[in-house]
């Protein structure tokens, strides 16, 4: 079922839920610049086994009211729009999936929200803590010196965005999910271009927010609350993860009181189809069985 649900004043978003509607809610939230329709549809069915199943787009990305220009926000209100997204669909509380910036998001929800989450699976993100990294060897290494976005991102980010057209609009996107894969697993370039094209449909255009990368990225910091939490969290260690690099799932299930890891073999900041299948087990195991 599709609806919009109104978050503030001017601004609507788009959600869908799928699956049981007396299933256990399980709310996806997606990255920055990324529309709901960034979690496939095959990874979706696979999780409706078990729950209900939430996903929305986020302020200025799909469906969803475009207005950062007009109307600027914190990165913080995006975590109280997926609150917002419970409230309005009626959920007390659910387990939370939260990818790339959705992971950030999620954190802010175990730290601000406890009472509203179930649990949270936590794929592809760092940890919203100051607190360094312990190595195995016993060194520790402060956040801001662990691997940072590989160079080949870095630079595809920072070249300007022209419009050159529907078609090669598609092509940088496809190219741009190749980076984003890594290089353990083999890539399917038809199968993202197709993933693409139906978040075109799903939009309207093929523009391209910039609105996450400009909006006001303090007051992130909860170190404090994920040291102490008792929420049952699950960090997604990505061995081939371009974006947040190992050993910074390790140092997220570190930062966050109680976390246990799950490796997804050949994995990187992308949802292709052989990670659907180890990914659903993982969050099934974790959710299931609390």
């Amino acid at each position: 079922m599709e609806r919009f649900v109104d978050a503030a004043r001017g601004v609507r978003l788009w959600v869908e839920d799928r699956g049981p509607a007396d299933a256990p809610p399980l709310l996806m939230i997606m990255g920055a610049q990324a529309s709901g329709l960034g979690w496939p549809d095959a990874l979706l069915d696979k999780l409706t086994s078990h729950h209900r199943v939430i996903r929305y787009d986020h302020r200025d990305t799909g469906r969803s009211t475009w207005s950062f220009d007009e109307q600027p926000y914190p990165l913080t209100e995006l975590a109280a729009d997926a609150v917002t997204v419970l409230d309005r669909l009626g959920v007390e509380r659910a387990h939370i999936v939260g990818m790339s910036l959705g992971g950030m998001l999620a954190q802010l929800l175990i730290a601000d929200h406890p009472d509203r989450l179930l649990s949270v699976t936590l794929i592809g993100t760092s940890a919203l803590s100051t607190t360094p990294y312990t190595h195995p060897d016993g060194t520790r290494i402060p956040p801001e010196e662990l691997p940072g976005v590989a160079p080949h991102l870095l630079e595809m980010w920072a070249r300007p965005i022209e419009d050159r057209g529907l078609d090669a609009e598609l092509e940088r996107r496809v190219e741009h999910w190749r980076a984003l894969g890594g290089t353990q697993l083999p890539f399917d370039a038809d199968y993202a271009r197709t993933l693409e094209l139906n978040i075109i449909k799903h939009t309207g255009h093929y523009a391209t927010s910039t609105a996450h990368a400009r909006a006001d990225a303090s007051g992130m910091d909860r170190t404090e609350q994920l040291a102490h939490t008792n929420m049952p969290t699950l960090v997604i260690s990505a061995p081939a993860e371009p974006v947040t690099p190992p050993p910074h799932a390790h140092h997220l299930a570190q930062m966050i009181r109680g976390a246990r890891i799950v490796e997804i073999p050949g994995m990187g900041h992308a949802l292709s189809r052989e990670v659907h299948d180890p990914l659903a087990s993982a969050i099934l195991g974790h959710t299931t069985t609390l």
